[in-house]
């Protein structure tokens, strides 16, 4: 009898959980799935997701069991993954992190600079009380974690849950392989083997080979060099989505032998970033007022109608890498993920507590770290800047440091000054009064 799964979605009233599901749905044949439970602490902005997925499911899969909750033991008893991707605070607090840097010409990003420590600052809590809940109703169970800032709440979960049954990754790397890919001429990421280090969102491809060990780097660089990343057609991506990829064209040309991660704009160029970026209607506002509206939009009409038949439900396609990695754990598979994990000499020439995004080989026992030699010092004096920042948030939550996360900001590439970092900091504070620690 074929083994079937049962999944905890922590963050069902998230606007990404209908792609999650349908994603699940469309991939069952590769990975069974026995049960879907969502799970959300904010059960009105649930509600509205789980009854339309649970339309869409009654009708298009009715042998899944299906629920919604906002009680941790009924979520989190006799399950086999937890995949979570919560957002603590939630978008209004996601526009707080990006205006306020802003205010001060300090480049306001949910995961970079200011407003990535400040979104880190609130998701560490979160992501421990969801991993503790798992823990003691499911002790055999586990996290995939794709909870933003990644590389804070994986430097969070490792000093503080070290023996927990957890791995962090991250799509984006993910989104551009797959464009890499097609800029080879092949059909998916899949067909590629990389090299890849860094930190989460901070990180450069050094070695693309096809299977037959054809070297793919000299035209993938080439490409991007005169272009940028492409965006087809097909993918629909904001303006500030469009801009991005197109500028990965500057980021490439300060280190034309690897080929950067999208979010290194923000740390090479922040000034020029935050000039361009307007104050008063930020990405916050774009996914508020596109994806928010759209997908809550779809979920209502197909509670009214009580069909999903006709509706824009659409699966997250490039999402299967979740499927990917719960099925390399569930079914030893042994295949290749770009995972945040501890370095412990996996990058030879740099520090061995860091956090590092690095290939792993997945199966039934976790991870086994690819190791990537010795990196150039451009990005080794980079990665030590940064990877000191993520440790300073982290201590600033645990010790309730005010000293801890003025340090962090300061040391961040993107903000100025000390100066600039203090004011900034004080109004964070004043925001967050309801999710972080009190600092002292």
């Amino acid at each position: 009898m074929t083994q079937k799964y049962t999944i905890t979605v922590a963050g069902g009233g998230s606007t990404f959980t209908p792609g999650i599901v349908l994603m699940l749905l469309k991939e069952s044949s590769r990975f069974p799935i026995r049960k879907i439970m969502l799970y959300d602490n904010d059960p009105e902005r649930q509600k509205i997701i789980a009854e339309a997925c649970g339309i869409y499911l009654r009708e298009n899969a009715p042998e899944i069991e299906f629920g919604y909750t906002d009680d941790p033991k009924e979520a989190f008893t006799g399950i086999d993954f937890v995949l979570a991707h919560i957002r603590v605070g939630k978008y209004a607090m996601r526009e707080k992190d990006e205006k306020i840097p802003l205010k001060y010409g300090v480049v306001g990003q949910e995961t970079c600079g200011p407003g990535g420590i400040a979104y880190g600052m609130r998701s560490i809590g979160g992501v421990l009380e969801i991993l503790n809940y798992m823990e003691a109703y499911s002790p055999d169970a586990w996290m995939l974690n794709y909870s933003n800032p990644a590389a804070i709440v994986a430097e969070a979960t490792n000093r503080l849950r070290p023996d927990s049954k957890i791995l962090n990754i991250c799509d984006m790397p993910i989104d551009l392989e797959e464009k890499m890919a097609g800029i080879a001429g092949l059909k998916s990421r899949k067909e590629m083997q990389v090299g890849y280090y860094g930190l989460n969102h901070f990180g450069w491809w050094h070695q693309i080979y096809d299977k037959a060990g054809n070297d793919l780097m000299p035209v993938i660089r080439a490409y991007i060099a005169e272009n940028g990343f492409p965006v087809s057609a097909e993918q629909q991506v904001d303006d500030s989505w469009a801009h991005t990829f197109k500028m990965a064209r500057e980021v490439y040309a300060i280190d034309p032998e690897t080929i950067p991660n999208t979010y290194l704009k923000y740390y090479l160029f922040p000034y020029e970033i935050a000039a361009g970026l307007d104050p008063e209607y930020t990405r916050a506002n774009e996914v508020m007022d596109g994806r928010e509206k759209k997908v809550f939009s779809v979920c209502r009409e197909i509670i009214e109608k009580g069909t999903s038949s006709g509706s824009n439900f659409e699966a997250d396609a490039h999402a299967t890498y979740i499927v990917d990695l719960a099925r390399a754990i569930a079914e030893n598979t042994q295949e290749r993920f770009l995972l945040i994990v501890p370095n412990e000499g996996a990058i030879e020439n740099f520090e061995r507590t860091a956090m590092v995004e690095i290939p792993c080989i997945v199966g039934k026992n976790g991870y086994e770290k690819i190791c990537q030699g010795k990196i150039p010092r451009f990005q080794k004096g980079m990665m030590e800047q940064q990877v000191n920042v993520e440790k300073l948030v982290v201590d600033a939550w645990i010790e309730g440091s005010y000293q801890k996360l003025w340090q962090a900001l300061t040391l961040s590439k993107t903000v100025p000054s000390a100066a600039a970092a203090k004011v900034i900091l004080d109004e964070f504070i004043q925001a967050n009064e309801d999710y972080w620690p009190e600092l002292t």
